[in-house]
């Protein structure tokens, strides 16, 4: 899988093994397994360290106490995967909590995918007002995971919604880990910065615990459709 993002164009990977209540997070063995992929790939791409996070009341109070043990490189970012049967009507005072009390900016991760966050997108755009921030599974944008999440994708993007495209690999077949076909789109249908704010350079702030740049409102190009229909 690192080999095949390699050759896609990806320069930095996170590998984010799940935090919930069947997968235990266990940061030493992630750590001395990111150590053996680097011997054996020669560094290329890099590997940082993070997981998919999911809202259980252990997860949240261990976070809180504890933040840089989750997130994406043991700074500020956090990655929030939400269960796909429930949604806990405090989820905007636990991301309140993670904020002010731990400095943690939470990041949704494929809200697209998920038919319960599909149906609360005045409660998305709440959160992100509030602080939080989106991530679209790249291969979401080509109907990988059916029309009505590249539907959903599509509005997200049109209402300045997305903050990270990425690839959330899982295999080499199925679920690739590679960004160039996304990167692509979203350079013919919108412009090549904006695909680099969403694939690099809002990325690269979770690297390094930055702020994001402002979210500049994409304008579709009026050629998009002779790339993708």
């Amino acid at each position: 899988m690192l080999e095949m993002a390699a050759a896609a164009g990806t320069t930095d990977i996170v590998a984010t093994p799940h935090a919930d209540l069947t997968y235990k997070f266990q940061p030493e063995l992630i750590r001395e397994r990111v150590v053996t992929l680097a011997k054996a790939t020669n560094g290329k791409p890099r590997i940082f360290e993070g997981c998919d996070f999911h809202l259980t009341f252990d997860n949240i109070q261990d976070a809180i106490a504890n933040p840089s043990k989750y997130t994406i490189n043991h700074k500020n970012y956090l990655l929030v995967e939400f269960s796909d049967l429930l949604i806990f009507n405090e989820t905007s005072e636990i991301f309140r909590r993670m904020r002010e009390e731990a400095g943690i900016h939470p990041v949704i991760t494929h809200p697209e995918r998920n038919q319960l966050l599909q149906m609360r997108l005045p409660q998305l755009e709440q959160w992100v007002a509030e602080g939080c921030y989106l991530q679209v599974t790249a291969q979401s944008l080509n109907g990988r995971f059916g029309n009505t999440a590249r539907q959903f994708s599509l509005e997200l993007l049109k209402r300045n919604l997305v903050h990270f495209i990425a690839s959330d690999g899982h295999d080499t077949e199925h679920r690739p880990p590679v960004m160039d076909v996304a990167f692509e789109w979203l350079s013919r249908k919108y412009s090549p910065n904006y695909a680099g704010l969403l694939c690099v350079e809002n990325p690269l702030a979770t690297l390094t615990g930055d702020p994001l740049p402002p979210m500049p409102h994409p304008e579709a190009s009026r050629k998009w459709f002779q790339f993708w229909k």
